[in-house]
């Protein structure tokens, strides 16, 4: 059940509609009583009584820090005799996706680095409530007008103690994000359909690290394989690819990128020990750091004085089907009228918290000042072509339309040619996505 479309959800005007996903969908609104304070985004769920909402707004109100949003308020909407649907309200972050951001300029090594850390610090104020995010990836970064980074999204997140909602595989989060002891347990398990795979902070800490290679690289690091053997089978760490193969980053940076793919999570440090390396190595004074990672860029004009089109998000075909969907939005429409519910306690203390400005930074690590706008790198994410199908792809025989490619089945993605995009890889000069089984979820199952 879907519910009414409405401008008006208890103490909030609806203004405008961002997004809508699987489980629920965003609008930007303003508070009815007190509109000066600024827009704000609600979340309002698609399904009644769902516990999503509740685990979402349980670590959000444990978190008080400058690079992840506020939680403002949270409750339950119904029309008379109806079913409740939950929502949460948190500040509107104004700004762009990182690869969309990332798109709109030549990086330099320092711009990265201290994007990152800010990053790593909102990763380090989740683990210490006790929490994992569990989607940490460019499309649920946002970076403000003012270089301020933002990790939205905690819609797959999970804690101590929290219920669990997710009782098959595979694992909340996205397909290329998923470290290699996710994979190894969904390998091991992939028979089991009702395993469930407990994300811990190293998680976390390697998304950030496959966020980081494809910010500055263009494309994902490559894939952990898995090889045969006489028990099963056993991981294989594939060749490095350094990120400075394709582009001009300083050593300390790719470095770093490094550390945070580390196959051995212990290997990988926590969220603090990435941030502050991130800092020390944005503050030093070499030049090398604020060199373009594109070569000569700074003194070529754009093509045709056009940006490049943010890239698509990868959660949004195959690789979405692997993950959690309910945190994947596009774009949807809202209106009509909803009942007056009485004000929460939060929303009206918001211009006292704030002093009448609502804000989401105390502090700011800017850009550096001096730097010249640069040309706009190419967004393109190239993946290549594994040579065993993912966990949870159909094997042989595959469908009419199907085509197996080395022991999974594949699917071509109509007339596409490469560069392909996020969805897909290519191989023979065409692009081809995996065709997966999907797990029937039990029907008694929290939604």
């Amino acid at each position: 059940m879907t519910p009414p479309l409405e401008p008006r959800i208890g103490a909030w005007r609806v203004l405008d509609t961002c997004g809508r996903g699987a489980y629920g969908i965003v609008h930007r609104v303003e508070h009815a009583e007190h509109p000066h304070l600024g827009p704000f985004a609600l979340k309002l769920a698609l399904h009644p009584d769902d516990l999503r909402f509740e685990r979402e707004a349980e670590l959000l109100s444990r978190i008080h820090h400058p690079h992840v949003p506020r939680l403002r308020d949270r409750g339950g909407w119904a029309l008379p005799g109806g079913p409740s649907f939950p929502y949460l309200v948190m500040d509107w972050v104004e700004g762009v996706t990182l690869y969309a951001w990332a798109s709109e300029r030549a990086l330099t090594s320092r711009q990265v680095l201290r994007l990152l850390a800010q990053i790593a610090r909102a990763l380090e104020a989740t683990h210490a409530m006790g929490g994992v995010h569990r989607d940490v990836k460019g499309d649920n970064i946002r970076v403000r007008p003012d270089g301020h980074a933002v990790l939205v999204d905690f819609g797959s997140c999970h804690y101590r103690d929290a219920p669990t909602l997710t009782g098959h595989m595979p694992p909340p989060g996205t397909a290329p994000y998923y470290s290699p002891e996710s994979l190894r347990f969904q390998w091991e398990h992939h028979h089991q359909p009702t395993a469930r795979y407990l994300a811990q902070p190293a998680d976390d800490v390697y998304a950030l690290g496959v966020t980081a290679y494809r910010l500055v690289t263009g494309r994902y690091p490559p894939a952990v394989d898995r090889e045969e053997t006489q028990d099963g089978f056993r991981l294989v760490a594939p060749p490095w690819r350094p990120p400075p193969a394709w582009k001009r980053l300083s050593p300390e940076l790719a470095s770093l990128i490094r550390r945070m793919l580390s196959y051995e999570p212990s290997r990988r440090g926590t969220a603090t020990d990435i941030a502050c390396a991130l800092e020390r190595a944005a503050s030093t004074s070499r030049s090398r750091v604020d060199r373009p990672l594109s070569p000569g860029s700074a003194h070529r004009p754009s093509r045709n004085g056009l940006q490049f089109p943010a890239p698509r998000s990868a959660s949004l075909g195959w690789l979405g089907l692997t993950a959690a969907l309910g945190t994947c939005l596009a774009l949807g429409v809202w209106c009509a009228q909803v009942p007056p519910q009485k004000e929460s306690p939060l929303a009206a203390t918001l211009h006292e918290q704030d002093g009448g400005v609502v804000g989401l930074a105390d502090t700011v690590l800017k850009s550096s000042a001096n730097s010249t706008p640069l040309e706009p790198m190419q967004p393109q994410v190239s993946r290549d072509l594994p040579k065993k199908p993912f966990p949870g792809q159909r094997r042989p025989p595959c469908g009419t339309h199907e085509i197996e490619i080395n022991k999974g089945c594949w699917g071509r993605s109509g007339n596409a040619s490469p560069p392909c995009d996020d969805h897909s890889v290519e191989w023979k000069n065409s692009c081809f996505w995996p065709i997966f089984e999907l797990p029937r979820p039990p029907t008694s199952e929290t939604p």
